[in-house]
């Protein structure tokens, strides 16, 4: 059974930075096609934020370039989001998904709260 964990939430001043990581058990990284990290505000619709492709190929939204990095290690089956000068439009549950062959695969999300 597939799963995905995320960690590394939490609150944070404005400018400040967090690292969010995505663990992924129950397939190996040869079976994920491409990992997204996207997000939700307090109601607001769900957005995309990053992706990384198995090829290593990256896209962001406009809102996060060059504030964001999506990167990846394979041998620990885990993507990671590191969110530099952080806004507090930025606050949000963020979540980690995978595509498997064809089905999507989310994880519980982890809550950034940027404020002072």
């Amino acid at each position: 059974q597939v799963q995905l964990g995320e960690s590394g939430g939490g609150l944070v001043q404005p400018g400040g930075s967090l690292r969010l990581s995505c663990a992924a058990s129950g397939t190996s990284f040869f079976g994920i096609y491409v990992w997204k990290w996207y997000r939700q505000a307090p109601g607001k619709q769900r957005e995309l934020v990053a992706s990384i492709t198995r090829g290593d190929s990256t896209n962001y939204a406009d809102a996060v370039k060059d504030r964001f990095i999506i990167s990846r290690d394979n041998a620990k089956n885990t993507v990671y989001l590191q969110m530099n000068s952080l806004k507090p439009e930025d606050t949000a549950t963020y979540y980690c998904n995978i595509l498997r062959g064809a089905t999507n695969y989310w994880g519980k999300g982890t809550l950034v709260t940027v404020s002072s």
